[in-house]
């Protein structure tokens, strides 16, 4: 580590300038030789360099969000060539080229900050060997090492001696009680916070390897913390708990603020916003603003989350626009569909098309239609015969005699399959 450290030794000045201002700052307040005095100036160190960093964090949230996009077309590349790993890596760096994505873009926080945290090391792991480092001369050394955070130095490690403890003005006990907390509460930060990022901030619609990963890392950066902690001085433990808890701190802001899409932090928020402008009936701020005109210019491509949040604001009969404003609607507007088409206006249902039967069902149907047919038809017979049973067979035409001609011709007339029942009378003229 100490080679390592050397190796960042061009910023050790700027670091122990940086700190040393901030000492005589907050030792006017607290004393010059307190642990609040160097403490304090660490943790402003922190927050100083994590204001700088904050550009590197907003480009890292949109490679980190890029990347989630990519994943699925990374993985057909990686499918399609998967014998040729130098096409792949071609394809690869070509997908990243045209979407404009850089993978280590996701990393510069980390790498940003590496170099400030081996020059504080280097700068305290001085104090603990008693050497002058940067501007810290000899009278600001030993303030330093007198300065102890509940009872343990700030150059004091979990693995050091009791020999060396005690030439620090130490006990043992109280190092490896306070170096064991703060190692604990620096893993539980890490790990926390990635664990919100994994169960809030991401696309749930969508499974990929990248999740994985991450899911992975939420595990290993924690045990990696506790491993290297104990081997870390009291005030890289106060640096690295900081800069742990301002990352938290920032994650809970940009996932409450700026979610993923498709994510439950976007149905939180969503569901905030929609309260908010029923309530108010305009839109509050330029980001709620562009969120609303961006899920406006996504049209059938509005996930799950964005659909419900339109037909909220529909329901309440205000109609998002396309600048991210909200405007009022004096008719009722149609609602959304799960597919993004919009329903019928005024609520009418839709026409539904009718099930397709399957084989054995329409033969079930048409045997019994064919069923029906035939009572029907024989229903129709026996009504027939019946009528012709009714009548009389000696019924002869009116102006006739019962067994003249007339009868025997009707009767030939109805075998020969001509009309039944009575005939019109002959006129007389023709008898």
């Amino acid at each position: 580590m100490d080679t390592i450290a050397s190796l960042f030794s061009f910023i050790t000045t700027p670091v122990s300038w940086v700190i040393v201002q901030f000492h005589s700052l907050y030792g006017a307040i607290f004393g010059p030789d307190t642990g609040w005095a160097w403490g304090l100036s660490i943790v402003s160190l922190v927050i100083l360099i994590r204001i700088c960093l904050i550009p590197l964090f907003v480009k890292q949230i949109k490679a980190t969000r890029a990347m989630q996009t990519l994943q699925p077309e990374m993985k057909k590349i990686q499918e399609r060539y998967k014998s040729d790993k130098q096409r792949q890596s071609e394809e690869m760096m070509k997908l990243y080229k045209e979407s404009g994505t850089n993978p280590l873009s996701s990393c510069l926080p980390i790498l940003a900050q590496s170099p400030f945290f081996f020059a504080l090391y280097h700068v305290l792991s001085g104090i603990a060997s008693n050497d002058t480092i940067g501007v810290i001369d000899k009278p600001l050394l030993e303030s330093a090492q007198k300065a102890h955070i509940f009872g343990a130095p700030l150059a004091a490690k979990f693995m050091d001696s009791e020999e060396k403890v005690a030439a620090l003005h130490a006990s043992l006990t109280d190092v490896r009680v306070v170096t064991a907390i703060m190692i604990c509460l620096m893993s539980f930060s890490q790990f926390y916070t990635q664990r919100q990022l994994m169960t809030k901030n991401v696309d749930t619609t969508v499974k990929t390897p990248f999740m994985q990963q991450q899911k992975m890392l939420m595990y290993v950066f924690p045990i990696m913390f506790a491993v290297f902690g104990i081997n870390f001085p009291v005030g890289v433990l106060v640096y690295w708990l900081t800069t742990n808890v301002w990352t938290m701190g920032q994650q809970m802001f940009v996932i409450r603020r700026n979610p993923t899409p498709g994510s439950k932090a976007q149905a939180a928020f969503l569901e905030r916003l929609q309260k908010q402008l029923t309530h108010t009936k305009k839109v509050r701020g330029r980001g709620n603003a562009n969120v609303i005109k961006a899920i406006v210019a996504k049209g059938r491509d509005r996930n799950e989350f964005e659909r419900k949040f339109i037909n909220g604001l529909s329901k309440a009969g205000l109609v998002a626009q396309a600048d991210g404003s909200v405007a009022q609607s004096d008719s009722a507007v149609a609602t959304e569909t799960e597919d993004g088409t919009p329903a019928a206006a005024g609520g009418a249902p839709k026409r539904q098309q009718p099930k397709r039967q399957s084989k054995s069902q329409r033969q079930s149907a048409a045997a019994h239609g064919k069923a029906e047919s035939d009572t029907e038809t024989a229903s129709e017979a026996k009504t027939s015969l019946e009528k012709t049973q009714d009548e009389p067979e000696d019924a002869a035409p009116q102006g006739k005699p019962a067994g003249g001609k007339s009868g025997s011709g009707n009767a030939r007339q109805a075998k020969s399959g001509q009309r039944k029942g009575q005939q019109r009378p002959k006129h007389p003229s023709k008898k």
